[in-house]
């Protein structure tokens, strides 16, 4: 029993020690790197990517938009974080990534998660203001702090393998002056603007450059840290100027998902004779924690 209640002592104070998301991303930003922010679908990618942050040492963010947590499970994903921190003393935090409606907010946000993207990209300025500043007051609202992220400019909206660049992704780059006024009028804690990034991978060549002078103009203009979305593909050297200039925190999803897929499918045919998924599931988990530690690395400098 002693036992028992000593867990979970130690268990409380891991959670309540732990650094809170924003004071972990302005703790990266002073030290000029970067939280890396993976999307997941399932459990075999959560337990990949805790366990390349573990190894590092380094704090992670999971991502799940709303069609990953239909698949996954809202309060599923949000009860998983929590048993990493509490379990494992991990510092682990929650994002609703891309999120598009009012009710998919409000749900991540009961649900537990530390962070919401509210994407208005596609929206006029006035309307994505005006759904961000709704987030806002909903997350003040919550009791408990929640950070509310504004994207503006389209940069696509799949993590998908593309032949081309999608249909208008990447014209509407973000100004300083825009991101400012977006800034003011919403009073959002992060900002994901469009500097050159696109979601996914192109197929056969490189995706095109940063706009590096843009990203730096925009931080100094708005003074939050900004989000880098799209950095699948994207070559270390971008990454790294992206980081010294004021991106705080770093998405990957596409190549999590090239590397699952490619691995299952490899563990399949290795074991076409076996039914115990995990023979061919663990290879896949392998693959993943490959790149998120890869990726890890790079955003801390390591």
């Amino acid at each position: 029993m002693i036992f028992s209640r000593t867990c979970v002592f130690v268990a409380a104070w891991y959670y309540f020690r732990m650094k809170t998301l924003r004071e972990t991303i302005a703790d990266a930003r002073a030290r000029k790197v970067a939280v890396g922010h993976f999307n997941v679908s399932d459990s075999n990618q959560f337990n990949a990517i805790v366990a390349a942050a573990a190894e590092l040492g380094v704090p992670v963010i999971i991502g799940a938009t709303e069609g990953e947590q239909k698949f996954f499970g809202t309060h599923e994903v949000a009860a998983l974080v929590r048993a990493a921190r509490e379990k494992k003393g991990l510092s682990v935090y929650l994002n609703s990534d891309h999120t598009r409606t009012i009710e998919g907010m409000k749900a991540a946000v009961d649900a537990g998660f530390d962070a919401v993207l509210f994407d208005g990209a596609k929206e006029t300025i006035e309307h994505n203001i005006e759904l961000v500043k709704e987030t806002v007051a909903y997350a003040k609202a919550a009791g408990r702090e929640v950070l509310v992220e504004g994207e503006l400019g389209y940069i696509g909206s799949s993590s998908q393998v593309h032949a081309d660049i999608p249909e208008g992704a990447g014209l509407d780059m973000t100004t300083p002056e825009l991101a400012t006024r977006f800034v003011q009028e919403t009073g959002v804690d992060l900002l994901a603007p469009s500097v050159g990034n696109i979601h996914g991978l192109l197929k056969g060549r490189a995706k095109p450059a940063l706009d590096l002078p843009r990203i730096e103009a925009i931080s100094k203009a708005v003074g939050i840290p900004m989000v880098l979305h799209g950095a699948s593909g994207e070559t270390d050297a971008d990454v790294h100027g992206a980081i010294e200039r004021g991106m705080g925190i770093v998405h990957v999803n596409t190549e999590i998902r090239v590397a699952y897929k490619d691995a299952i499918a490899r563990g399949l045919a290795e074991n076409a004779e076996d039914i115990a998924p995990y023979k061919y599931m663990l290879p896949a988990m392998e693959a993943v924690k490959q790149v998120v530690l890869k990726k890890l690395k790079v955003f801390n400098g390591l």
